[in-house]
């Protein structure tokens, strides 16, 4: 599992009353308590790749080796000594993925190492394939890799029916709206994001896979401890989503948090609990002028919102809304580790069309009270994870990947 599934986020208090005990032979000095560091942490950025064709997930083993995905060619390693081999995709990879479809914003997404990689070599990629036709289908697709990671073969499909936007519509192009991130959390189960494909029925309908997340074992079966509703398909974890693009999990509680794309307003990060509703249910209704039925665009926060309590008044509430703009919120990670200063424990997210890095502060409830941009370029940010150095990796829509180490 890698360290930030099993990272806890440290408190360290000092004492402030405390005295030296008496010891008239010892004038040797007492070290003060450690202190919890303060002020926001200084960055500096160094771009570990470049020329990258849309990179969108990044993951790591504990021995450094980076694993990133690209949207229209696969899944790549980029070795501790910094060589890479092109593991699974299009042609020049090891293993070939001839289903392999690349269309709009869809093809290959997440990407995440088992738990126990380690030992069992085993990773997970999220990928748009025609193995399933009228419709095409996304589906989680699990492999094995070699010891040195030079080759990966074992394919097993573990999900199949991932709903996909196969025929354009009235709001957009085929491929649109796929979700596609994958993390482990600190429990061991895969989770796995999934949008709504523009389909107005989609992200409350109890037995589809879009507009979810996930929560699965390694061989793809509901995990213990999923709770929809009844009738649900037993391996949704919570429903109502739009287009999550980012999952992670808070330091010390393991709740996982969504970062997910707001309509023409609204992105929104959701405190998730397993059964919940996320509110999103973009079917006709009065007033509004909705093309093929959809009123995902249509109206406002009010009249199309995002998390629609009044349909449905035990939705999850929204821990942020990006001030109620809509500027496509994609990735999510926490910050873990003394060297973050006082950003250790918050919620960085990307935003995309808003070309900018968000750090929110969230209280115990999980809702955020503050929030700061990072001092980093304007890019449309695609994919952050923290890695095993604790420095905070990033890919960009730009084609490259930026390791950030913080600073006093």
């Amino acid at each position: 599992m890698t360290h930030r599934f099993a990272a806890g986020l440290l408190l360290l208090t000092g004492c402030t009353a405390c005295t030296e005990p008496s010891d008239p032979g010892n004038n040797q000095p007492v070290e003060a308590p450690a202190q919890e560091p303060t002020g926001s942490p200084s960055l500096s950025r160094s771009v570990v790749l470049s020329g990258l064709s849309n990179p969108w997930d990044i993951a790591f083993a504990t021995d450094g080796a980076m694993f990133f995905t690209e949207r229209c060619r696969g899944l790549t390693v980029r070795r501790s000594d910094g060589t890479t081999t092109r593991l699974f995709g299009t042609t020049g990879s090891a293993l070939v993925a001839p289903d392999l479809v690349c269309q709009g914003q869809s093809g290959v997404h997440g990407v995440a190492l088992d738990p126990a990689f380690a030992t069992n070599r085993t990773i997970y990629v999220y990928m748009l394939s025609n193995l399933s036709t009228s419709p095409r289908t996304n589906r989680v697709v699990k492999l094995v890799l070699n010891s040195d990671n030079t080759s990966a073969g074992n394919r097993s499909d573990i999900i199949t029916d991932i709903a996909y936007k196969d025929v354009g519509n009235g709001v957009g192009g085929a491929g649109a709206h796929s979700g596609g991130r994958l993390r482990f959390g600190p429990d061991g189960f895969l989770y796995v994001t999934t949008g709504d494909n523009h389909n107005a029925t989609l992200p409350q309908d109890p037995v589809r896979l879009g507009g979810k997340v996930l929560r699965v074992t390694t061989a793809g079966a509901a995990a213990p401890g999923n709770a929809p509703p009844a009738g649900f398909d037993s391996r949704i974890f919570t429903y109502g989503h739009r287009n999550a693009q980012g999952i992670t999990f808070r330091p010390g509680t393991g709740q996982p948090f969504t970062s997910e794309h707001g309509p023409n307003h609204s992105d929104e990060v959701t405190a998730l609990v397993s059964g919940g509703n996320a509110g999103w249910d973009p079917k006709n209704r009065a007033g509004l002028s909705c093309p093929d039925s959809y009123c995902g665009y249509a109206g406002s926060a009010s009249t199309m919102p995002m998390t629609d309590v009044a349909r449905f008044p035990t939705a999850m509430p929204p821990s942020w809304t990006n001030n109620g703009a809509s500027q496509g919120m994609g990735p999510a990670e926490f910050l873990v580790g003394t060297q973050w200063r006082s950003w250790s424990g918050r919620l960085a997210v990307g935003i995309m069309g808003g070309n900018r890095l968000v750090i929110l502060t969230l209280n115990a409830a999980g809702i955020a009270t503050a929030n700061e941009n990072a001092s980093l370029p304007a890019v449309r940010y695609r994919a952050l994870t923290l890695g095993p150095d604790g420095n905070l990796y990033i890919a960009t829509d730009s084609g490259e990947i930026w390791r950030v180490v913080p600073g006093a």
